[in-house]
């Protein structure tokens, strides 16, 4: 007992230091400020006739803001609704996003922004870090409450890596658009994340099922995390897109996308239940769903119309999901989706890819007048014509769930290597492993306690 105690003391510890100062040294060398960004370049700017409100920091960062607010927030409070897992939830979000949105800026540096030498970094770059880490925590969500921490450091430090990679092939190589991420962020992530829990399955879970649900109260504090991302999601989806008309329209299909996916939300959760109650998973989750689907079609001309389209087929999938699919996954195909990522990123992530291929595909300039050359620039100058365009998109589909699935695999077996000090199936979804958590009700803590000292017998033969 007192062996596992000091491994569990200097994992983590050993494991954020080496991977912090690894970071600081690669910013050392490798990361400097972009010309929005550095005194003199600028000084330069404005001294030939640049206006200092020119400066992309005056368009984006109240974008960055509200995404910011939704990846340590939005996602943190989500996913509390595990009625003894709350400090893990919030504070495991909170450390591997800090680690990610680090690794995400070299990672996405190397493929899109190296100059010289050199990886040159403004606002942009710090949406861009925070969309990767976004799809990490999506991951995140899937092995909630049955990996360690140092796990979850490794699995974010390889799938920054992947991310990165299928951005690069699925926008720069395949020509796909994706403003909001649905395949990039949502689809990646989710299927990425149900590979490595599936990878990781857990025969005896059921020993921990008493603590794999929720209570009054830690739905109620996983429902600030909805309030929350549902609120930004129009800022999240448009954060990246081209000022003007581009980002106002994925706003706003955006925004009518969500609302829309919210009333089918309600009315699905009513009519599956054998007695018309609301479900508050249903809530919490599907009703953010039409934000995922309006993802990749969100700067196109999809039209009000279309969005609510869009967000009431998604919110209708994404309960169906959690109500007959997640239970058929776990029993059928052992995956233990702990908080549903597939309904609510996955499954909606593919309708919105599709949905993207389909608007592109029938793009005609009496629709996008000169706005084409903003939306689809290789459509405009007669490159492609608007099908192959849709085709693109398909591809881009294809390729993001092959490299989600084929390196979730690897990562998943990475992940299950014993020196990265997994949980027992008896004592998951429990933060007293790894926090101190005041005013334990008596008893609970030699429980535990004795719990601990039977898995270390068992382990030491």
């Amino acid at each position: 007992m007192a062996q596992a105690s000091t491994n569990m003391r200097l994992k983590l510890p050993i494991t954020c230091f080496i991977l912090e100062i690894i970071l600081i040294i690669l910013f050392g060398v490798l990361v400097q400020y972009n010309h929005e960004t550095d005194a003199k370049e600028w000084y330069n700017e404005t001294q030939s006739g640049h206006s200092n409100y020119e400066n992309d920091f005056y368009y984006r960062y109240p974008s960055f803001q509200d995404v910011h607010v939704m990846i340590f927030i939005g996602f943190g409070f989500l996913m509390t609704f595990l009625q003894r897992y709350g400090f893990s939830s919030v504070g495991f979000n909170f450390l591997i996003a800090a680690f990610s949105l680090q690794w995400a800026t070299l990672m996405q540096g190397f493929f899109h922004g190296m100059h010289g030498g050199k990886i040159h970094i403004g606002v942009e770059s710090m949406i861009n870090a925070d969309f990767c880490t976004g799809s990490v925590l999506i991951s995140f969500g899937a092995v909630l409450g049955k990996t360690s921490p140092v796990q979850l450091l490794i699995m974010a430090m390889f799938e920054v890596t992947l991310f990165a990679v299928n951005e690069f092939v699925v926008l720069s190589v395949v020509g796909a658009k994706d403003a909001g991420g649905s395949m990039t962020i949502h689809t990646f992530g989710a299927y990425f994340g149900l590979v490595v829990t599936r990878i990781l399955y857990r025969p005896n879970l059921d020993k921990s099922k008493d603590r794999n649900s929720s209570v009054y109260h830690s739905d109620l504090f996983a429902m600030i995390g909805t309030l929350y991302l549902w609120m930004f999601w129009p800022s999240f989806n448009s954060a990246v897109t081209a000022h003007g008309d581009a980002q106002h329209r994925t706003a706003m299909n955006t925004y009518y996308s969500l609302a829309a996916c919210t009333l089918s939300t309600y009315a699905m959760s009513a009519l599956t239940a054998h007695d018309g109650k609301l479900d508050m998973v249903h809530i919490q989750n599907a009703a953010l769903a039409g934000g995922v689907a309006a993802g990749t079609a969100g700067e196109m001309m999809l039209t009000p119309f279309g969005s609510m389209v869009v967000g009431f087929l998604a919110g209708i999938i994404s309960v169906l999901g959690f109500k007959y699919l997640s239970p058929i996954l776990e029993k059928k195909l052992k995956i233990q989706d702990t908080c549903g990522v597939h309904n609510l990123h996955g499954m909606p992530g593919i309708l919105g890819a599709i949905v993207g291929a389909v608007t592109a595909s029938v793009a005609t300039v009496e629709i996008y007048g000169g706005g084409m050359e903003a939306v689809f620039p290789d459509v405009a100058d007669g490159t492609i014509d608007a099908s192959f365009q849709g085709v693109r998109q398909a591809i881009a589909l294809a390729v993001t769930l092959g490299i989600a699935l084929l390196g979730g695999l690897i990562v998943g077996f990475i992940l299950k290597l014993p020196v990265f000090g997994a949980p027992p199936d008896t004592v998951c979804f429990e933060d007293s492993i790894y926090w101190e958590v005041p005013g334990e009700e008596p008893g609970h803590e030699d429980q535990l306690t004795a719990v601990r000292m039977e898995e270390c017998d068992k382990l030491n033969g």
